[in-house]
């Protein structure tokens, strides 16, 4: 190895150590359920992005291996030569009805969309007006799309309205793009797309909604610009297909004019195998479980629910979360990275959060009750909850 690389990663992974931002990856052994084995140990599961707990649905795993018979592990190419398969096109047709648009195009993971999909659409002389929140895979987007990069305060539309005049008013930009989470992923408060659209509206702005975190979570499943009833006014919508969904994938839906572009020029598309067969069915499965049914969302939120009022009972700052997602906001790093090992002792995993994805001082462990979750799971967390509390000075 580099002389100089191994020092780079000595110096800097102990930096790492010694600040508690170093982040220790646990093998699961079996599936990604309400309840996982970490080490031989079982443990209630409140870290997994599984909403609806259709990653492990019976119905969902015979539509991949039936896929998986018909048309192999693999689609064997990009989708421009010849890896778009039949059923990569009634997936994307089958996401457009979900999302209410026109068409929707698929990607290899909601990573990729915002890679793909910003730096096709702005270049270095746009500007995009960005919540300073945004998740990192926006924040990526944007810096390879060349625009400039405008911060918006938090869910402040004042701000918006402000930065989006001056933008536009400057002369110097040809498109303006304003982008938002619909969820945000942290904390688990929901975007103010009525009053986005508002300022998008009186100065012409493209909206783009990352809804990562929103579909089959809020509007009944169908995400958050649902919620609001704003699909005609939503230039770019995007989503995952592995968190509610539970496979793997993402997708942007919007015009047709639009999804004819991207399928041009977004280079993720270009330039990476397709999704497996396999997972295409699952996930066209799992949009029909949605679609079909508020069940699983309806019992989410009602986990979601239980699981706030418990922990708020108990004294924990569990923040101004408007979703089931449920940060206990204990601060300190190494605290925080602290408060997480007991927990996971005593039969809890729920995983810390601290810098570079939060703020500095802002460290907290994420609880992401999911609809396989049952009120006894979620009886002996809280118990686990506030003995660990107590014990750490976290509650009194």
């Amino acid at each position: 190895m580099s002389n100089i690389l191994n020092a780079f990663l000595d110096e800097n992974l102990q930096e790492l150590r010694d600040q508690g931002l170093y982040n220790e990856i646990e093998p699961v052994e079996g599936p990604n359920g309400p309840i996982i084995k970490i080490k031989g140990n079982d443990l209630i599961n409140l870290s997994s992005n599984n909403y609806l707990g259709l990653a492990t649905d019976e119905d969902l795993k015979k539509l991949n291996i039936a896929a998986v018979n018909k048309y192999g592990v693999g689609a064997g190419a990009v989708r421009t030569i010849n890896g778009t398969l039949d059923i990569h096109i009634e997936l994307e047709k089958k996401l457009a009805e979900f999302k209410g648009t026109e068409a929707a195009i698929s990607f290899q993971s909601g990573f990729n969309c915002n890679m793909a999909a910003i730096s096709a659409v702005m270049n270095k002389n746009d500007a995009i007006l960005s919540d300073e929140l945004n998740h990192a895979s926006i924040i990526d987007g944007c810096r390879l799309s060349g625009a400039k990069i405008i911060r918006v305060k938090h869910q402040d539309m004042d701000d918006l309205r402000a930065k989006a005049k001056e933008a536009t008013e400057s002369g110097l930009y040809g498109k303006v793009m304003y982008i938002t989470d619909g969820v945000f992923s942290m904390d688990g408060d929901i975007a103010n797309l009525p009053g986005a659209v508002e300022v998008a509206k009186e100065f012409d702005l493209i909206t783009y909604v990352d809804d990562a975190h929103g579909s089959g979570v809020t509007g009944k499943g169908k995400g958050t610009v649902k919620h609001f009833g704003l699909e005609k006014e939503i230039d770019m919508q995007m989503g995952t297909l592995s968190k509610a969904v539970g496979v793997v994938g993402g997708y942007v839906a919007g015009t047709q004019k639009l999804i004819d572009w991207l399928k041009v020029r977004s280079r993720p598309f270009l330039f990476s195998t397709a999704v497996p067969p396999g997972d295409v069915a699952a996930i066209m499965g799992a949009l029909d479980k949605i679609s079909a049914s508020t069940e699983l969302h309806d019992k989410l939120w009602e986990n979601g629910d239980y699981l706030k009022a418990g922990l708020k009972k108990l004294g924990f700052n569990i923040g101004n979360s408007e979703t089931p997602i449920t940060p206990c906001i204990i601060g300190e790093e190494k605290l925080t990275q602290q408060f997480s090992k007991r927990l996971a002792e005593e039969g809890v995993y729920a995983k810390s959060i601290v810098f570079p994805t939060v703020p500095k001082g802002t460290g907290r462990v994420r609880n992401m009750p999911t609809a396989a979750h049952t009120k006894e799971m979620l009886d002996d967390a809280l118990k686990i909850y506030e003995k660990v509390g107590k014990e750490l000075g976290v509650i009194q």
